[in-house]
C-alpha cells in the first residue's frame, strides 16, 4: 500500500503480522513466497534480519525489487555476512550504501553520529532515513527497553512539525507500520546513527537512477 501521509509504499519484512507478536513461527508463513525467498526456510532464517533492506525498498518506491531481490545485492556487496556458524550478521552500513548507490543509482550517506535535530535537517533537504532504533518503538507508550538494533524509514515531519513520520517494517499494525512520533519520544528508542538516502520520487530522470538502476 501507498502511504496517504508521504507517498512512499509500506512494506513489512514480513509477510504475515503474527509473526512478530502473534507466535507464528516463520517456517509456517503462508505469504512466504511474496518475499522473493527461494523456499520457506530460506525466508524463515533470513527475514527477521531484513528490516534494513525492507527500508530500502520502501525508499526506493513503487516498482522496487522484491524482498529478497536486495537481500542478495546487499549480501553480494557484504552489507550481511555469514559467520562458520552460519551466524547472520549486518546490517553493515558502509557497504550497503556503496551497494545502493551503484545498483539503484541513489546517493547515500552513513551518519555514525546522528542526532533527531540532524534527522529534521535531512528529511528538509528532501531525504530518507534509516534511523536505528529499538524495535520496542512499536510500543512507545511503554518504556523504551534499549536503543539500536532495528531499522526504520523516517520519511517527514509531522503535520506540526515536532515530530517524525516514519514506516516501521515490524510494525503489527496499520498505525505501527506507518507511524508518527513527537521527537522526544523517538529519541528514547533511537541510537544516534542511521543512513540517509536521496529521495527517489523526487530526482528527475535526468539523473538515470531507479530500482535496479
Amino acid at each position: 500500500m501507498t502511504c496517504p501521509a508521504c507517498r512512499l509504499p509500506v512494506h513489512t519484512q514480513f509477510a504475515s503480522g503474527a509473526i512478530v507478536e502473534g507466535g507464528l513461527d516463520p517456517a509456517d508463513d503462508p505469504g512466504w513466497a511474496d518475499s522473493g525467498a527461494d523456499s520457506p526456510a530460506e525466508y524463515a532464517r533470513w527475514a527477521g534480519h531484513l528490516c534494513g533492506v525492507t527500508c530500502l525498498r520502501m525508499a526506493l518506491g513503487a516498482g522496487a525489487p522484491p524482498l529478497f531481490a536486495l537481500r542478495d545485492g546487499a549480501l553480494k556487496y557484504g552489507a550481511y555476512t555469514e559467520d562458520a556458524e552460519g551466524a547472520i550478521r549486518g546490517l553493515v552500513y558502509a557497504p550497503f550504501a556503496e551497494y545502493v548507490r551503484e545498483v539503484h543509482g541513489l546517493e547515500t550517506t552513513v551518519h555514525r553520529h546522528l542526532s533527531t535535530d540532524e534527522i529534521v535537517a535531512l528529511l528538509d533537504e528532501g531525504r530518507t532515513v534509516m534511523a536505528s532504533v529499538h524495535y520496542g518503538i512499536r510500543h512507545p507508550e511503554r518504556p523504551a527497553p534499549g536503543r539500536g538494533g532495528h531499522l526504520v524509514l523516517v520519511t517527514s515531519r509531522t503535520p506540526d512539525g515536532n515530530g517524525v513520520h516514519f514506516h516501521n517494517p515490524s510494525g503489527t499494525t496499520a498505525t505501527t507500520r506507518a507511524a508518527e512520533l513527537p521527537l522526544t519520544d523517538f529519541e528514547r528508542f533511537f541510537a544516534g546513527r542511521g543512513v540517509s538516502l536521496a529521495d527517489y520520487t523526487r530526482q528527475g530522470p535526468e539523473t538515470g537512477a531507479g530500482p535496479g538502476a
